[in-house]
């Protein structure tokens, strides 16, 4: 498996290479100005890093996210900003939370297949953030809530597009590694049939 990290600027991406790594995938970190057709021959799936506290807010800052997710045929995984800048391109809207995150969240999980497959409805996870996504994206389904943020995790209805407002790559959420090894699955599974 080859998973490619887009490096949006955050604190914790090299631990997102790091976690792929142990998990025996072929993976590295590029740079969010890297052009699409550059790596669309190349990667089984993308993982959209997060980045600081407000930058998917910021259009120039995450450089060609917007085409990655509009032009990949393989599986996408935002995180933090990554997801942020997701729901946002998908016509949700973005806006200061009522409870910035930084810290341990008491994580609600709604539907553990796909991403969250063998993961209990409850878990820690760890949080950074000052925004947060306001509303569902059309097409999308919400898969994890908190009290402090109603909006945790995404994913698509029609497309293997998967997105959370916590970091999974950080040691304080439970079950992080099996949340990298559910996407590593599901680009298996979808590199098998297409």
């Amino acid at each position: 498996m080859k998973i490619y990290v887009v490096d949006n600027g955050g604190q914790w991406t090299h631990r997102e290479w790091r976690v792929l790594r142990y998990l025996d995938v072929d993976v590295k970190i590029i740079p969010n100005t890297t052009p699409f057709d550059e790596i669309k021959d190349e990667v089984d799936g993308l993982i959209l890093s997060g980045g600081s506290p407000s930058v998917a807010t910021e259009a120039d800052a995450m450089g060609n996210n917007g085409e990655y997710i509009d032009k990949a045929d393989f599986p996408i995984f935002g995180i933090c900003a990554g997801m942020q800048f997701t729901c946002e391109h998908f016509g949700s809207k973005l806006g200061p939370a009522q409870n910035p995150e930084f810290s341990k969240v008491d994580l609600k999980i709604l539907d553990d297949s796909d991403i969250f497959k063998g993961i209990p409805s409850e878990i820690t996870a760890w949080a950074s953030h000052n925004d947060e996504v306001k509303g569902v994206p059309d097409g999308f389904e919400l898969i994890a809530t908190s009290s402090t943020c109603p909006v945790e995790a995404v994913r698509c209805k029609t497309r293997p597009i998967y997105a959370v407002q916590f970091h999974p790559e950080v040691e304080h959420t439970e079950y992080g590694e099996q949340m990298f090894q559910n996407f590593v699955d599901i680009c298996a599974e979808w590199k098998k049939t297409h």
